[in-house]
């Protein structure tokens, strides 16, 4: 497929003076399924309302499905299929009557009604479910049917705002089956927009990541991880010998630079699963007992580290506050 699903240029939206969305430029292929990634309220969800027509930017373009936002407004609204953050089926109807309302809505006759409601029950594998009501349906269930909610009109470009908000990690995996599976099999162009590092990760061919309204980084997953480099190897170890350790370490030419702090030696590695047996046998060697080791991979979260200096979100998890703290000084030590 050729050209462009969205095509936008400087799009900038304003609220009594703030800037939610500065000056954003995007260009997204036709099926191609891309995520704005960043934290809540960066501007992630004011970029889809625009696109799907339902604020109008303070100043720049755009052109989704060749469509211009301000001057063809019912054009781009026929070409599209938008899945809010927050629920708007109708808990009193079943899911075949609530997707037959939406079919009604775009004028479909009721034999593309029929059709295309079995083709979309079948797609989020909810055929078994669409005569009960949405009220029993669970959280999971509900994001399904609103995606194929979503689809009853043959959209060109689906927008799915936050769709996996709120849902257990299992239901989330469920819902990005079906979002590929929908991209595949449908040849619909996918927006997404998330704050879920994991989901961006696994489902999308490109991600923008977005930061107080404007892009901050724009690539492949992969590409984007690969701009982070090397591997992080945290040493936790007992008392002394640190600097020694270090310094030991960093006369290795696969180690790009090893920093003391605290209990912990923090290596950045080339292909570091690889090397802790020689960083394990090489503290032996030193007299050091190591009491824990640790790699990490560079993920999304790094890369939002790195073109902000913060991470994406305050809570952390586990050992990764001590680790990406550690982290943080030494790229800082780098540029």
């Amino acid at each position: 497929m050729n050209g462009a699903a969205i095509a936008a240029s400087g799009l900038t939206m304003r609220f009594d003076g703030f800037t939610a969305v500065d000056k954003v430029d995007l260009h997204i292929e036709k099926g191609e399924l891309f995520g704005l990634l960043g934290p809540n309220g960066a501007g992630k969800s004011t970029i889809i309302k625009m696109l799907t027509t339902m604020i109008r930017p303070t100043d720049g373009s755009a052109l989704v499905w060749g469509h211009d936002i301000g001057r063809e407004r019912d054009a781009v609204r026929s070409s599209i299929g938008v899945v809010f953050q927050d629920p708007s089926v109708d808990s009193q109807l079943t899911g075949r009557e609530n997707l037959d309302f939406h079919g009604r809505m775009y004028g479909m006759d009721a034999r593309m009604r029929q059709k295309r409601i079995e083709d979309v029950l079948d797609l989020v594998d909810l055929t078994d479910k669409a005569d009960v009501l949405l009220e029993d349906y669970s959280g999971g269930m509900q994001r399904r049917l609103e995606i194929a909610r979503g689809l009853m009109h043959h959209p060109d470009v689906l927008f799915l705002d936050e769709p996996t908000l709120g849902l257990d990690a299992q239901t989330r995996r469920y819902i990005w089956e079906y979002i590929q599976n929908m991209n595949r099999s449908e040849g619909v162009t996918v927006v997404i927009t998330t704050h879920y590092m994991e989901e961006a990760d696994y489902l999308c061919d490109r991600v923008a990541i977005i930061d107080r309204g404007r892009i901050v980084a724009l690539d492949s997953p992969k590409n984007l991880k690969d701009l982070i480099g090397a591997d992080i190897v945290v040493l936790e170890v007992g008392d002394g010998h640190l600097d020694d350790l270090a310094g030991v370490l960093s006369d290795f030419d696969w180690v790009i630079s090893a920093e003391a702090s605290e209990n912990a030696v923090a290596l950045s590695v080339d292909h570091g699963e690889s090397r802790i047996p020689e960083i394990v046998l090489t503290a032996s060697r030193a007299g050091v007992k190591i009491r824990s080791v640790s790699m990490h991979e560079p993920t999304l979260e790094d890369v939002f580290l790195e073109f902000t200096g913060k991470k994406m979100r305050d809570a952390e998890t586990g050992g990764g506050g001590k680790l990406m703290a550690v982290q943080s000084r030494m790229r800082a030590r780098r540029h």
